[in-house]
């Protein structure tokens, strides 16, 4: 499946102005989140875009392709990121594990409706596209699960495991956070995550 990454994700560092089909996706995933998939439909996402509801179907076949794209598609760019951000690393692992830390924390401020999306409506994929959400999530564990081992080495391989998807948890809370602002927010997070990590070598 072909996938959009979205124009203003910190995943990929992609800055270029979105396309049409882009715009679609961003206003599909802040609707679907605000009112469910059930709860809207083509002539409101096309409204939002300012196209007719018709129009769409020129870019995609339906609401369900959207919800594929969007779904399969940021779990993609995390991935994709993440092996960029190990491609790039100068081998110190601690510096490694905070460039992905930072990474994910753009990701959790800049989409979060598709954190509440992947919450509720990852089970309305068609059993493929489901199964390549969880593939390339699996995927991007084990990437953060390598570099958190080779940090702390005594730690236990399920030790690291369990502290990498609590850390996600915890980074994937931002849909229910208050609004502290966009500073006070990445700091507050960076420093969870980090004291998270930071137990195993205890």
């Amino acid at each position: 499946m072909t996938t959009t990454p979205a124009p203003t994700s910190m995943a990929t560092g992609r800055t270029d102005a979105p396309t049409r089909r882009e715009q679609i996706l961003k206003e599909a995933a802040r609707l679907f989140a605000a009112r469910g998939f059930h709860g809207v439909g083509v002539d409101e996402i096309g409204a939002a875009v300012g196209i007719s509801g018709p129009g769409l179907y020129r870019h995609f076949p339906g609401k369900d392709a959207m919800l594929a794209e969007l779904l399969v598609g940021i779990s993609e760019r995390l991935l994709d990121g993440g092996r960029l951000r190990v491609g790039e690393a100068d081998g110190d692992p601690r510096t490694l594990l905070r460039s992905l830390i930072d990474g994910h924390i753009d990701f959790a401020l800049d989409d979060r409706p598709l954190i509440t999306l992947h919450d509720r409506e990852l089970d309305r994929l068609k059993d493929e596209d489901r199964k390549r959400v969880r593939q390339l999530q699996r995927q991007y564990v084990e990437l953060w699960v390598a570099v958190v081992r080779e940090l702390y080495p005594d730690a236990a391989e399920s030790e690291a495991r369990t502290a990498v998807h609590a850390v996600f948890g915890l980074l994937n809370s931002t849909p229910h956070l208050a609004a502290l602002g966009r500073g006070p927010m990445e700091d507050l997070l960076r420093r969870l995550a980090h004291g998270a990590f930071g137990a195993l070598g205890r």
